[in-house]
């Protein structure tokens, strides 16, 4: 198969006022078919699934069940050749398949054993997640390279570890697998989950049902199967008088990559992004650069590149790049215009602040700012066109009026209604294409 193409297009205003020094451009990636339809990847990939196996994922035994029936459906979504394994997660880890410590590549034999041996799970013991990475890092080791992906499924809090430990392991295992994380039930604990699945730059979700946990796991095996292109990474580089104050991830959910810089070059750092298949994602970059004189000449305040960096001593591979560009004016009008799709993102990154903050306070019982945050979340929602997450706000308050923000709270929330809204209130939507945002500095 051929790699896909990617390209880069960057959306800002340019201009900036007299003294102007922030610079805020919305950069967005797009890999596309070569040939313009999907092929499957034949790139190397391993997959290793994680199955939490602590007591409590026997009450109900329905939870057990589902989780066997979805790695299973993992296993048969794996393509032929992949190297695979399935551990089995409580107080320690352990392999379920194979038995030894290793990854086999997945035919229909290899298919069938590991399915055979999902079906002999039991639940027992406690839950140490740090563990379990721990020994889906080491299955990756020989698989440096290629595509890594894990999914790790939890039912409950991480009781039987530190939270020191577990962060050990997550710096020990950033950049070297992607993980996608799935809590089952009510039990677990969302910042948790969102702290393991960011800092191995995968998702996070709750599956509060049980059943719907093997079109779930299908969904992200084929997902990782789908990628072809691994340890893609956005390298910026910026001027001596320039500091990039953060790059952030806004589409499809919102994450800081800022703290995961590593540099490159004089001046240049990379930003992990993970593996890439026929996708699309935007980037929130903004530069501190040195004001200049008025009516000069235009300026880059940053040169963004997709690259896969090479080994030691090899140039990277540029995918695509862009120009982020700054230009003083003392043009009011040009100045002062925000660009839509940077006024669009920066307001949904709010919306997920407001969100979390809103539930912490209502579980603080701060009733009025857990009411004040949320129906600042019900307007920002409705300004971006989020109906996903405006449905997730209507299960927790009721909306008097979504234009002011005028909100109550509801009295009995679902528990599964509020994890689920918190776990994706950092999902967001790319802006309607009929739309023009003319939000200016200063206003609104």
């Amino acid at each position: 198969m051929s790699e896909p193409q990617f390209s880069i297009k960057i959306d800002q205003n340019r201009y900036l006022p007299e003294g102007g020094r922030e610079v805020h451009a919305i950069v967005s990636v797009e890999a596309t078919a070569a040939d313009g339809a999907p092929v499957p990847s034949t790139t190397r990939a391993a997959e290793v699934i994680i199955i939490d196996t602590s007591g409590s994922m026997s009450y109900p035994g329905t939870k057990l069940r589902a989780a066997i029936a979805a790695a299973q459906v993992a296993v048969d979504t794996l393509r032929d050749g992949v190297e695979f394994a399935v551990v089995s997660g409580s107080n320690t880890a352990s392999m379920i398949f194979p038995r030894h410590q290793g990854l086999v590549a997945a035919t229909p034999e290899t298919r069938a054993e590991a399915k055979h041996a999902l079906s002999r799970l039991t639940a027992s013991g406690g839950t140490a997640i740090g563990s379990w990475l721990r020994l889906a890092d080491q299955l990756f080791d020989d698989v440096q390279g290629g595509i890594r992906h894990a999914i790790l499924l939890t039912d409950g809090k991480n009781q039987h570890e530190t939270a020191e430990e577990l962060d050990a392991v997550l710096f020990r295992c950033g950049g070297r697998f992607v993980c996608d994380c799935r809590g089952v039930g009510t039990d677990w604990e969302v910042a948790e989950l969102r702290k393991v699945a960011s800092a191995l730059l995968g998702s996070v979700d709750i599956v509060a049902d049980p059943a719907g946990l093997v079109a779930d796991f299908r969904a992200m095996t084929e997902a990782a199967m789908g990628k072809s292109v691994a340890d893609v990474a956005l390298r910026v580089w910026t001027p001596q008088t320039a500091t990039l104050r953060f790059v952030k991830q806004v589409m499809p959910s919102v994450e800081d990559l800022t703290g995961k810089r590593t540099e490159s070059a004089p001046q240049a750092g990379d930003y992990p992004l993970g593996a890439w298949g026929a996708e699309a994602r935007d980037y929130h970059v903004c530069v501190e650069v040195q004001p200049g004189q008025v009516g000069g000449k235009e300026l880059r305040a940053a040169w963004v590149k997709l690259v896969v960096p090479g080994a030691p001593g090899e140039e990277a591979k540029v995918l695509a790049s862009g120009n982020v560009l700054a230009q003083w004016t003392d043009d009011e009008a040009q100045s002062t215009k925000i660009n839509d799709r940077v006024a669009h993102y920066t307001g949904q990154a709010e919306l997920a602040a407001v969100i979390q903050e809103g539930l912490q306070a209502r579980r603080d019982g701060d009733l009025d700012t857990a009411t004040a945050r949320l129906g600042r979340a019900v307007v920002l929602a409705d300004e971006a066109g989020n109906d996903a997450i405006t449905a997730m706000l209507r299960k927790v308050v009721d909306v008097v009026d979504p234009v002011t923000g005028t909100v109550r709270l509801k009295r009995d929330i679902d528990k599964a209604a509020e994890m689920e809204i918190e776990t994706r209130s950092t999902k967001t939507v790319r802006t309607r294409k009929d739309e023009t945002v003319t939000t200016r500095r200063g206003e609104g």
